[in-house]
């Protein structure tokens, strides 16, 4: 992959904070192209480019149909990075390196043992899948970090997943990609407290956590200047 897009698929609603900091990191640290938002633009963004979609669905549907959007539009470069709004780099890349979880039925045994979920769900169905599809002993790509992707591998994937309801479509199209990579533990930061690793590569929060939490402010410590993507007011 050489400079890639960046395609963020963005709700609708207010100013977005937490995307505000995530742009300022991928300014600061993650080399790119242009970006593009697929959804929702707050009223501060400039410099990038937008594709309107209507979000009438459940998020699993409505991060879908971004990232189909995405695929389909002639401007976006065949080759991007796939980034939630959450998603902070934390020190400068020369590159974004492919990124797993590990084997998908360790991550599923881990959130059975929580609770069950319709993200679950997908999880099993998405497992389910890829073994008709061929896939035996599939990885996770649910990782809250940057990947790497391919126009038409994606949407071949997510022709092959168009089915499910809460599709895993990260995990879909890396595995029937052949992607491979690196496997890493997720990076998502649940709560306000101190416990989370300040020398990571990635960080990912909830809005919670960014609002009010330790994580939060190191993140907003770490990228307190506006970046070109930022009107002067907003």
């Amino acid at each position: 992959m050489g400079v890639p897009d960046l395609v963020v698929p963005v709700r609708e609603g207010p100013a977005n904070e937490q995307l505000r900091y995530a742009v300022r990191s991928w300014t600061a640290n993650l080399p790119h192209a242009r970006v593009w938002v697929v959804g929702g633009r707050p009223a501060w963004l400039t410099g990038m480019g937008h594709i309107p979609l209507v979000q009438n669905g459940s998020k699993y549907e409505n991060t879908t149909a971004a990232v189909r959007a995405a695929c389909t539009h002639p401007g976006v470069a065949e080759e991007f990075l796939l980034c939630n709004d959450d998603f902070f780099v934390m020190r400068p890349l020369d590159e974004m390196p492919v990124l797993h979880r590990g084997p998908v039925d360790q991550v599923e045994a881990h959130y059975a043992a929580r609770a069950s979920s319709a993200y679950l769900a997908g999880m099993r169905d998405t497992r389910t899948l890829l073994a008709q599809l061929g896939v035996a002993a599939p990885l996770s790509y649910e990782l809250h970090v940057p990947l790497p992707v391919t126009k038409g591998a994606m949407l071949e994937a997510l022709d092959e997943g168009r089915n499910l309801p809460v599709l895993h479509k990260r995990t879909l199209y890396g595995n029937l990609a052949g992607l491979g990579g690196e496997q890493i533990p997720d990076v998502k930061v649940l709560t306000r407290g101190p416990r989370f690793d300040r020398d990571a590569a990635f960080l990912s929060t909830m809005p919670d956590a960014f609002a009010h939490g330790q994580v939060g402010a190191f993140i907003r410590t770490r990228f307190p200047d506006r970046c070109w993507y930022e009107r002067s007011r907003g």
